[in-house]
């Protein structure tokens, strides 16, 4: 069977593969680890798609290659033994885009490093070099025993408490400052960002709008049910649940931003998958899809973000995991922030922002006179393709999305 390079995203066109775990002649099972690709989108883990022998590893460590491409035959249990080409054989040369650096291919004899402590991620490995870990000593929760990028900063933490226990350990690793005239190049994957931000800028004409919603029933049900979820559930109750619920009801409404342009048309999706943006320790995004969302109730809707993004920053999603958006949110509201200009996640024709939301004085319209009350209030920040919509159309999804954060029961939706 071939085993070729996954398609992680809608817009990954092509992946570096990081490092395998086996050699030609180990055996594999179904499910276990065979390689790491990296992409603008994601570092993870692949899988192998069946149990057998590795024949033939057409791609070595540090290539990049285009989605689809060939990367390795594995002969299945049972299959008859067939000879096995050496590593970037001639055969498979014309898929390979060599690097610019190009990393050595690693021989088929080269000996399988088995230690945990030595199979390291892109991330893994650039974290543990800039704090000086030593990698032997972190204990590592992801497959098969490896150190994922929780582990590394759970160590640092750690590590800071027992130096210094008067100060508050440090949760996330914040990137090293450069000094006065360095020029820092970019990672692989950075690079990759910046070239795909800058397309879809270009392609897309953005337009920007921006409404205010009274988030006093989302914050009434959070309050009512907060403590009990987090003590069964095990995570806190955010607002970003009841926003993701919120669009896909809006989405339902106004299908032309449930799109992607095709041509010179809209092709408008039957399904409403949502990509929650997800910040990868200031390493960059990744964006899984949530799918189906009408279809779920509010506490699978919860359930899945959390799950979705605790195994983003651990490396854990499935390739099918990122495909199928379409349409995606971006939250940059527990960093406090007013308002947000997204750019759209091509080939998607809108984007939603959920920042900061704050307490303010708003006033209460009522049957016996307007009255002033203190109200949660956020933002939610549209940016949407004007070849697919016009400002009243977005408008008015918007208006939509803020009228059911504002009207609908959501007491009652916790308790579906």
């Amino acid at each position: 069977m071939d085993v070729i390079m996954p398609q992680l995203g809608e817009t990954v066109t092509e992946g570096v593969v990081a490092k395998w775990y086996k050699k030609v002649g180990d055996t594999v099972k179904a499910d276990e680890t065979l390689f790491d690709v990296e992409t603008d989108k994601v570092n993870t883990e692949i899988p192998s798609p069946v149990a057998g022998v590795i024949a033939e590893i057409v791609v070595g460590e540090g290539a990049t290659v285009k989605v689809g491409a060939r990367l390795a035959v594995i002969r299945e249990s049972g299959a008859p033994k067939s000879a096995a080409p050496a590593v970037g054989s001639a055969a498979s040369a014309a898929a390979i885009v060599p690097p610019a650096a190009p990393a050595p291919l690693r021989a088929a004899t080269a000996p399988l490093r088995a230690h945990a402590a030595d199979r390291l991620s892109p991330v893994v490995r650039r974290l543990v070099a800039e704090h000086g870990l030593n990698s032997a000593a972190i204990t590592g929760t992801g497959r098969d025993g490896r150190i994922t990028r929780e582990d590394v900063t759970e160590f640092i933490a750690r590590r800071g408490a027992d130096a210094a226990p008067a100060v508050a350990p440090v949760t996330t690793a914040a990137p090293a400052p450069a000094a006065a005239g360095q020029v820092m190049p970019f990672s692989s994957v950075r690079k990759r960002v910046a070239e795909n931000m800058a397309k879809s800028w270009h392609a897309s004409p953005h337009v920007l709008q921006v409404v205010e919603a009274d988030f006093h029933r989302v914050e009434s049900a959070r309050r009512l049910h907060g403590a009990d979820w987090k003590r069964r559930e095990g995570f806190a109750l955010t607002y970003l649940p009841f926003i993701v619920r919120a669009v896909s009801i809006a989405l339902g409404k106004f299908p032309k931003l449930n799109a992607s342009l095709q041509g010179d048309g809209l092709a408008l999706h039957r399904r409403i998958n949502i990509g929650i943006a997800v910040d990868l320790n200031f390493d960059g995004l990744l964006v899984p899809v949530l799918k189906d969302v009408p279809a779920k109730s509010l506490p699978q809707i919860a359930k899945e973000i959390n799950d979705l993004a605790q195994r983003a920053r651990a490396g854990k999603l499935r390739p099918d995991e990122m495909t199928e958006g379409t349409y995606t949110i971006t939250n940059n509201g527990a960093f406090g922030t007013v308002i947000t200009a997204p750019i759209i996640n091509q080939p998607q024709v809108a984007i939603l922002s959920a920042d900061g939301i704050r307490k303010k004085p708003v006033v209460i319209e009522g049957a016996d006179g307007d009255a002033i009350a203190i109200r949660p209030v956020g933002v939610l920040a549209q940016s949407f393709d004007h070849r697919a919509v016009d400002g009243s159309y977005s408008a008015a999804f918007l208006a939509e999305v803020k009228n059911a954060i504002e009207t609908r029961n959501w007491e009652q939706a916790l308790s579906a």
